[in-house]
């Protein structure tokens, strides 16, 4: 009865246009209703420690590290670096759409904030040579959910807290599965750009490729010094965050010196809002995933999955099936706060390596960005392209499909994910 509860109070609520978080927030209230013990100290309580976490600090860093690669030239530099390599092959403009992302995705971590990075900068260029936008569009949505999985990764870090696993260990578990990722989609870009009859750029010079990519060293750098200080001890994730957003600040100020003072305001207030809007999601789902727990929702569950305990396999594609379902709908902030708790004792008493849970969790979370109704990435391409939200879901479909085939695979072969972990961290 108090799943019932939940889910139509939190559905009906998001039908209305209630924004996710007070849906949350109402849906925790209606399950305190429902049991008698409603308690604003409760609410309150629940709020606060739900965002007073030292580790999710490192959210607002790594957000402001991706604005000010943005605003300082960095990321701009990169595109110039793949437009250099692939841009003169045919389909070239969207092997430089994955391959800019894969390197943006090793920055940020958010896949709003690099999904609009490369829409803003790779969406006149496609247009210009003649792509067919909804495939651009949608490819751009696909390269944009790898951010969630190739560290620093938000979603990691909000999972880590949340579930008690080493971020650290998810960050290093999440670098082969988000290259496969990349691998996917060039793969699924391979066959599509056949139907393409868009103008092949000229090819660069070879005498000018080195000073493309000397010029880009520093912003290419960033990402090494992220990955080694993680790999050898020198800094925690969120002292990382720290790292990347101090680094991006002096690369924009003193050595491309295209950071003003009105480009860096910019960049801190765009980073505030979505560190605001992140961190009221995760707050709010506290209360929910509170009720949740002392409703007895996780024992029920178990119970109803319990035939499959005995089978990892078929219980992680049972699990695979049920967030994909859920990721359809809610964000991956309050999709793992909501549903991490409850499957957790499941995952433990198959003797499934929590950290590759996390990152196959992580990975149908991000196919769920770009998955209608809610398709946070999608609408976000499609503002930023100018193509009708339909057009740019269709675009995205063959690769939607890539992703899902790429985590049966891993589903079904673990030490795909297990194995190099090991070799990493």
């Amino acid at each position: 009865m108090s799943g019932l509860v939940f889910i139509g109070s939190l559905l009906g609520t998001m039908a209305i246009g209630v924004p996710i978080a007070f849906a949350l927030m109402l849906s925790g209230i209606a399950m305190m209703l429902l049991m008698g013990n409603l308690d604003a100290n409760i609410l309150a309580q629940r709020l606060v420690n739900g965002a007073d976490s030292y580790p999710l600090m490192a959210i607002p860093f790594f957000l402001i590290a991706g604005e000010l690669m943005n605003a300082g030239g960095l990321s701009r530099r990169i595109v110039n670096v793949a437009l250099a390599l692939v841009g003169h092959i045919r389909g070239g403009l969207g092997y430089v759409v994955i391959g800019t992302g894969l390197i943006l995705a090793s920055v940020s971590g958010s896949a709003i904030a690099d999904t609009a990075t490369l829409a803003v900068m790779l969406v006149p260029l496609m247009r210009d040579a003649g792509y067919h936008m909804g495939r651009a569009s949608g490819l751009m949505a696909a390269t944009g959910i790898i951010a969630p999985i190739i560290p620093p990764s938000v979603g990691f870090i909000i999972l880590g807290v949340t579930a008690n696993i080493s971020i650290v260990g998810l960050f290093f578990a999440g670098i082969v599965p988000g290259i496969m990722m990349g691998l996917s989609l060039m793969i699924a870009w391979w066959f599509l750009s056949k139907k393409e009859t868009a103008t092949v750029r000229l090819k660069t010079p070879r005498r000018d490729l080195p000073k493309t990519i000397v010029t880009a060293g520093w912003a290419l750098m960033m990402p090494v010094i992220i990955l080694a200080g993680l790999r050898f001890g020198i800094f925690t994730p969120t002292e990382a965050g720290v790292v990347a957003a101090a680094y991006a600040l002096f690369v924009g100020l003193f050595i491309y010196r295209e950071l003003t003072p009105r480009l860096l305001y910019d960049a801190l207030l765009g980073a505030g809002r979505l560190t605001a809007v992140i961190m009221l999601l995760v707050a709010a789902s506290m209360i929910s995933g509170f009720m949740l727990t002392i409703s007895n929702m996780p024992a029920q569950l178990v119970s109803l999955l319990g035939p499959f305990i005995k089978s990892p396999i078929l219980l992680m594609g049972m699990i695979v099936l049920v967030v994909f379902i859920v990721g359809t709908a809610l964000d991956f902030a309050p999709c793992i706060t909501i549903l991490v708790p409850i499957l957790m004792p499941i995952v433990k008493a198959a003797g499934i390596d929590p950290v590759y849970f996390g990152v196959i969790f992580m990975m149908v979370n991000a196919v769920g960005l770009i998955t209608p109704p809610v398709g946070t990435v999608l609408n976000t391409v499609s503002g930023i392209s100018g193509v009708s939200l339909e057009t740019a879901t269709k675009g995205a479909m063959p690769y939607l499909v890539a992703q899902m085939l790429l985590i049966m695979l891993l589903v079904l072969f673990p030490a795909l994910v297990t194995v190099p972990a090991r070799w990493l961290h």
